[in-house]
């Protein structure tokens, strides 16, 4: 049977790859710069297989193993629509996001490294389901325990725990302070939708942030061409997962 009749929704409106072109394990920063970066400076043979809207997405080898990198956009409703196209019609059985985050904890600062294990948000993305009660949006532990190794291995700081998606980056007068009292480490946009998707899917998925800015620290706060091209520990450790 031919992949077009196995796949009736490839391509899709975002995405116009053919069956089979992206690998098992994809990862998926936020900006489309930060795609084309790994690409070009981790992945062998790289080919640009998705450029619709200007998302980036390569397939290519990594240590002889093939793995794809694709931008997400920004926010839930955007890693929404391309990790569930990815899961849903590509046949994708892992996502790793590869995003850069703010911290509210204490003891992380500018580019130490959050292994988001759960994910609050203030976000609707989960009413979908119809579910009486709310439901908690994880990572998949296998490729979170393997995140935290490979970060002692390679002698990374990190820490492991709660990551908060939020629907809105201006928040009228909340700082998002509040969480860090639930021991929430830090804040981002695309987490929680991921982890949902996956969820429903049948699928793997893990967050990994770099923090970029700190609530503590302002001091340390990155800037857009550092997140784009230097968080390179954070790379590294999600190609040995994939």
């Amino acid at each position: 049977m031919s992949a077009e009749k196995k796949h009736p929704n490839v391509p899709t409106p975002h995405i116009t790859a053919k069956y089979g072109d992206f690998a098992e394990t994809v990862l998926m920063p936020g900006d489309p710069l930060r795609a084309k970066f790994i690409a070009e400076n981790f992945l062998n043979d790289a080919v640009l297989v998705n450029n619709v809207r200007g998302v980036n997405g390569y397939t290519g080898y990594y240590k002889g193993k093939r793995v794809s990198v694709m931008a997400s956009g920004m926010g839930q409703p955007s890693i929404g629509i391309y990790s569930y196209e990815l899961f849903n019609f590509y046949g994708v059985e892992n996502i790793i996001r590869i995003g850069s985050c703010g911290s509210f904890d204490k003891d992380l600062h500018a580019r130490d490294i959050i292994i988001a294990l759960g994910a609050c948000t203030n976000g609707n993305y989960a009413a979908q389901y119809n579910l009486p009660g709310t439901f908690c949006p994880i990572a998949d532990f296998s490729l979170a325990r393997r995140a935290a190794q490979l970060c002692e291995d390679a002698g990374v700081r990190y820490k492991v725990g709660n990551i908060f998606s939020s629907d809105t980056f201006y928040d009228d007068g909340n700082s998002g302070m509040q969480w860090a009292k639930m021991g929430v480490l830090g804040v981002e946009m695309e987490s929680a939708a991921l982890y949902c998707n996956a969820a429903r899917a049948g699928k793997k998925a893990l967050c990994i942030c770099t923090v970029s800015d700190s609530f503590i620290y302002p001091e340390e706060n990155t800037t857009a061409e550092e997140r784009q091209n230097s968080f390179t520990a954070m790379m590294k450790i999600a190609l040995e997962l994939a």
